[in-house]
């Protein structure tokens, strides 16, 4: 059902933001202070080149799914779902594929026994998950507490990379930095292997599903049309807002184009500042950090002991104090992530499955879909460790591949979807459109070129 109604007006920009910062908090954290720190202490700086230029192809495939969202009120996997309703079941099972496995929160679990000298991470993630699972049950509107919760984060990670810009890095490091981005550009460390790259790219910033909840995010923000559709309200404390239009459209005149251009400019500021800029900030310092302290060191396991040798460092060369600070910012970071990732697939899903069939079931709200998901995603996660899956990098790898096999597939799809499922004047277009197809190229050269790595082996 498309309805047409009136484009509301844009807010400041100080209170558009918010949906950036929930995509950089969730995505500060596999990524950032596992995979590309342990990238570089592996193999140099080299390799940031690679982080940069996954974070400018994920602004323009970001902004596309936020495009759809603000000029129609309705997600992208809605609007891939309309052509056929295989696609949104395949971003529902790879989204529940990339995120059952709780590396994330393991990683937190693992560090975080790290920091207190003991216990046993296995048990420590059955029970964040239990609590994650809790808050989110009990938020009244859900959107708030995940923001607030990855906002505290946010500034937390900001605050330690400042103090050990200060009292860690050298002048000598930064300058490395600077003259391997640019001298090794294209190039790959040695022994680095094309799926370690994959899932780096996959968790550099955001990746796979994370990035299309950005339309759930700034519907629930207010975003354009989105301040037409209702929230996603906790079915237990809150009260569920009427139902609204499946998708909305605007009048296309001259009031409408002129909101419809300060609602875009606004927006790209907003993913720009908080997102690409905070992320571009903590994978530099993060990986000059590690090059810093690991970079040459032959006792380097594949697994996330790394960062306590950091921390050890860390305490030898300034205080206890930093290590501490270390870890805790670590653990913290983690899991706060882990939080994100459920909201992610519950979102997701919640969203598919009432939106395609359950959309007159009075039982079956969105609210009560997207809890449901949650719990499952939680036991189903704590199953896999109690059975022995319990090796973090391991199962941040295989969330993370997955991630960018994902994003190639739906960059495909909004190819289609802003070029002819918008009204002309919002369309994709120009240097934009061009973008998206690079980040297609992109996305797809290193899926392949791992298949093929991998079949070599066989």
């Amino acid at each position: 059902m498309l309805t047409e109604t009136e484009l509301p007006e844009p807010p400041s920009l100080r209170r558009m933001v918010g949906p950036g910062v929930v995509a950089v908090g969730i995505g500060m954290a596999a990524g950032e202070i596992i995979l590309w720190p342990y990238l570089t202490a592996l193999g140099g700086l080299g390799l940031l080149w690679l982080a940069f230029t996954t974070l400018a192809v994920q602004f323009v495939i970001n902004m596309e799914i936020e495009r759809y969202t603000l000029a129609t009120g309705q997600t992208v996997v809605a609007g891939f779902s309309r052509w056929w309703k295989g696609w949104g079941i395949i971003i529902c099972l790879a989204g529940a594929f990339q995120y059952v496995w709780p590396g994330w929160a393991t990683s937190g679990s693992t560090v975080f026994t790290y920091l207190v000298g003991g216990g046993d991470p296995v048990w420590i993630t059955v029970g964040v998950l239990v609590t994650i699972g809790v808050f989110l049950t009990l938020s009244k509107v859900i959107y708030k507490t995940v923001e607030r919760v990855e906002t505290v984060k946010v500034v937390l990670t900001l605050f330690f990379l400042a103090v050990v810009v200060v009292f860690v890095i050298s002048l000598s490091t930064w300058g490395e930095g600077a003259k391997a981005t640019v001298t090794e550009f294209g190039q790959i460390p040695d022994g680095i292997t094309f799926t370690m790259l994959l899932s780096a790219i996959g968790a550099a910033g955001a990746g796979g599903v994370h990035n299309l909840v950005l339309s759930n995010w700034i519907r629930d923000k207010r975003y354009g049309m989105g301040a037409h559709v209702p929230r996603l309200i906790s079915p237990i404390t809150g009260q569920e807002e009427a139902a609204g239009a499946d998708r909305y459209t605007f009048p296309i005149d001259e009031t409408s184009m002129g909101r419809w251009n300060l609602w875009w400019k606004r927006a790209n500021a907003e993913h720009l500042v908080t997102f690409v800029a905070v992320c571009f900030v903590t994978i530099g310092v993060m990986s000059l950090l590690a090059y810093e302290t690991l970079f040459g060191r032959d006792d380097l396991k594949s697994d996330p002991s790394f960062l306590r040798i950091q921390g050890e460092i860390f305490e030898a060369e300034v205080g206890t104090w930093l290590k501490l600070l270390f870890l805790a910012v670590a653990a913290v970071s983690l899991w706060a992530a882990a939080m994100g990732l459920l909201d992610i697939i519950g979102r997701v899903a919640s969203d598919f499955l009432r939106r395609n069939y359950l959309q007159t079931s009075t039982r079956w709200t969105e609210a009560r879909i997207y809890l449901i998901v949650v719990w499952v995603e939680i036991v189903l996660g704590s199953i896999i460790l109690l059975a022995g899956f319990t090796q973090p990098l391991g199962l941040l790898i295989v969330s993370t591949c997955a991630a960018s096999v994902v994003t190639l597939l739906y960059s495909i799809l909004l190819v289609r979807l802003n070029t002819r499922d918008l009204p002309a004047p919002i369309r994709i277009r120009g240097w934009r459109l061009g973008g998206l197809l690079v980040a297609i190229g992109f996305y797809g050269f290193f899926a392949i070129a791992m298949v093929v790595t991998q079949l070599d082996k066989l």
